[in-house]
Parts: C-alpha cells; structure tokens; sequence
C-alpha cells in the first residue's frame, strides 16, 4: 500500500505484484497496440508481431514499481535504477553553483563528489529525490545526445538540474542527462515543491544517465560498477568520508 510503514523487525507486509506502468507511457503502448492490431486484422503478420512485442517492450521501459525509502535522516537515496559508471571530484553544475536572483545560495563552485548513474534500456526510468527537502531550482538545459556513458555528457548533452534544501540546509544537487535514444526529459516536480526522500521527480525516455552531487565533506557508500535501485540503495550518508573497497566477482 502507499505510504504504507515498513520495518527491519518485520512489521509491514510485502509480496510481488506486477508493477504498474506510468502514465507517460500508456499513449506509446496504445499507439504500437493498435498498429500491431491494424496490421493483424490486414494479415500482415511480418509487422504485427514486431509491434506486438514493441508494445510489450514500451510497458516494460515505462514500469513503475513500489520502493520502500530508507527513513533516515543521514541518508541520500539514489535517485535512479543503473550502474555506478563514474565517481569524480568536480564542481558542481554552473547552474547550481551560484545564487540567482531572490534564489536561495547554490552549491559554490568547489569541488565535491559527483557519483554518475547509468541507465540502460532495461532499468526503471522513473527517477526519484535523494532526499526530503525543498526543490529550489529547476534547470533544463537543451543539447546533444551523445552517449551518457561519457563523463563529457554531463556537459554536453541535453540535461535538466534539480537543486534541494534539507531542512538543516544542506543542499544537494543533481541533474537528469539524456542519452544517445533518449529525447525527452520530464520532469514531476517544479521550484517550490517539497518532496520526500524517494518521491517521483522525473523520468527521462529510452536509455540516460543521472549525476548526484553530494554535499561537502560526504562521500559515497556506493563503489564503482555496483548497481542502484532508485529510493532504495543508500548511495551516501551525510558526513561520511571513510574509503569502501570492494572486490568484483
């Protein structure tokens, strides 16, 4: 159930169930269903089965399961489903850095970590906030679609920022990208808004990647080729620093 309680003492009730797809999603699939049904009621079942299993393959792409968000004060939760491709020490977005306007301050210019999550075509595209907290900015910036795998996609290709305010004031940013397929960026929350840790704030269609800035003096708890569940997998805690190794296998 939404909003439903659940603990590590077992309180709470959990069980699979197929999950929903998204509404921006539901007028991809009408469409290729009724192109896969035109073309079968023509016979022509060389392309009717095609779209048949594109049809499938849109539900899929566009699904939005149930996650259970840590409840933790410290926590930043990632805010997309992939794989950590990149970890960097590096400024933050010009467009976060500094106060605009009446705006609250930004981020600065001084480096922090920059923890980059890759999303293929197979992951949940629906992306959420790392933290409960205020939306102080919304950023869209048009550009390329070169693939968001490459760390020059983060300045290159079309991408929209997100800056948010915890209640103690410590900000965190981060920033949908769209990829080498994805041409579209759709955001669920706008400047004002206040989310909770884990809340829908976006997606981004067909393949992307999101970067998350942590604040100063906080360091990852995830390590590189490790993969996220988005509002599930604690990426940070707020003032942690220690070095995590891991070992593939």
């Amino acid at each position: 159930m939404p909003g439903e309680i659940l603990d590590n003492r077992g309180n709470g009730h959990a069980g699979w169930s197929w999950p929903p797809v998204h509404p921006e999603g539901r007028k991809f699939a009408l469409i290729t269903a009724a192109a896969s049904a035109a073309f079968a009621l023509l016979a022509w079942e060389t392309i009717a089965w095609p779209l048949a299993f594109l049809t499938l393959g849109v539900l899929a792409f566009f699904r939005d399961p149930r996650r259970i968000t840590p409840q933790d004060d410290k926590s930043i939760v990632a805010p997309a489903d992939g794989l950590v491709t990149l970890i960097q020490k590096v400024p933050p977005p010009r467009e976060l850095q500094a106060a605009e306007g009446g705006e609250a301050g930004g981020m600065g210019s001084a480096p922090v970590t920059r923890v980059s999550i890759f999303m293929s075509v197979f992951d949940v595209h629906i992306n959420r906030a790392p933290v409960a907290g205020t939306v102080r900015r919304v950023v869209y910036i048009p550009g390329k679609f070169v693939n968001a795998d490459l760390d020059k996609a983060s300045e290159d290709n079309e991408r929209q920022h997100f800056l948010l305010e915890r209640n103690d004031g410590v900000l965190i940013g981060f920033t949908q990208i769209a990829g080498l397929v994805a041409r579209r960026i759709v955001p669920f929350v706008k400047q004002g808004d206040i989310v909770a840790a884990g809340q829908r704030v976006g997606l981004i269609r067909f393949g992307s990647r999101v970067d998350v800035y942590l604040p100063e003096g906080t360091e990852p708890r995830v390590l590189l080729g490790q993969k996220t569940i988005a509002g599930e997998t604690i990426i940070a805690e707020i003032g942690q620093t220690a070095l995590i190794e891991g070992v593939g296998q």
